[in-house]
């Protein structure tokens, strides 16, 4: 009898706890998958910060080299001193 019951146990635990406690934490792992509202609002605030710093830097370009074709022999820059020096 005792045998018995513990060999239940057994089959119990593999065919019913072990597939549960597996989709337990699958279910856990696709929740961990998403991004929360803050991480959304983040990624939205960075994502829009740099097409803000995109144009800035294409329109920089634009200047520069509508400097560079009104005066093409303009005397090189000189060089910067570094916090070494």
């Amino acid at each position: 009898m005792p045998e018995e019951i513990f060999i239940l146990a057994i089959v119990a635990t593999t065919c019913i706890g072990l597939p549960a406690m597996i989709l337990h934490y699958v279910t856990l792992w696709r929740k961990q998958k998403t991004l929360l509202p803050d991480d959304e609002r983040m990624m939205e605030d960075l994502w829009r910060s740099a097409r803000q710093m995109e144009r800035r830097i294409e329109t920089l370009e634009r200047l520069l080299d509508g400097s560079e074709a009104e005066d093409p022999r303009r005397p090189p820059r000189s060089s910067r001193t570094t916090f070494d020096d």
